[in-house]
C-alpha cells in the first residue's frame, strides 16, 4: 500500500468508521495523528516511527509486529489493543491506557510510560530495559520480572 498523509488517513477513517479501519503494513511515519478515532483498526505490521498518536482511540486495535519507535503515544487509549512483537522503543506512553493490551515480545527499551494504566497487560516476554513505569497502574499485569517491582519501589523512595 502507497504511504499516507494525514487527510488521506482522516479520509479513510471516516469510509471505515463502522467496520475498522484496515491500514495493515502502511507507513504513517512522522505524521499528527492525535485525536484520531480509530478502535478497532487494523495496523498489523504498520510503520508509524515518530508519529504523533498522543489522545487517539486505539481501543482493541491490531498492532501486531508495528513500528511504533519514538512515537508520542501519551494519553493513548490502547485498551485491550494488540501489541504483540511491537517495537516501541523510545515511546512517549505517558498516561496511555493499556489496560488489557496484549504487549507478549513488545520491546519497550527506554519507553516512558510513567503513569500509564497496565491493568492486567499481558507482558510475557516484553523488553522492559530503561522503561520509565514510575507511577505505572500494574494491577494484575501479567509476565512481569521481579526487578520491575524492586525498580518501581526504590524510585518511589527516592
Amino acid at each position: 500500500m502507497a504511504d499516507l498523509d494525514r487527510g488521506q488517513v482522516i479520509y479513510l477513517i471516516a469510509l471505515n468508521s463502522a467496520k475498522g479501519l484496515v491500514l495493515q503494513g502502511v507507513d504513517l511515519s512522522g505524521l499528527d495523528l492525535r485525536n484520531l478515532f480509530m478502535a478497532g483498526a487494523n495496523l498489523k505490521l504498520a510503520k508509524l516511527v515518530k508519529s504523533n498518536l498522543s489522545q487517539a482511540n486505539l481501543e482493541k486495535a491490531f498492532l501486531e509486529d508495528a513500528d511504533l519507535q519514538y512515537s508520542d503515544l501519551s494519553e493513548v487509549n490502547l485498551l485491550g489493543a494488540n501489541l504483540q512483537r511491537a517495537t516501541l522503543i523510545g515511546a512517549d506512553l505517558r498516561a496511555a491506557d493499556l489496560t488489557d493490551a496484549d504487549l507478549r515480545d513488545a520491546d519497550l527499551r527506554s519507553a516512558n510510560m510513567r503513569g500509564a494504566v497496565l491493568s492486567r497487560a499481558n507482558l510475557w516476554h516484553a523488553n522492559l530495559k530503561d522503561t520509565n513505569l514510575v507511577y505505572a497502574n500494574l494491577d494484575g499485569a501479567k509476565g512481569l520480572p521481579p526487578e520491575i517491582y524492586e525498580q518501581l519501589s526504590k524510585s518511589t523512595e527516592a
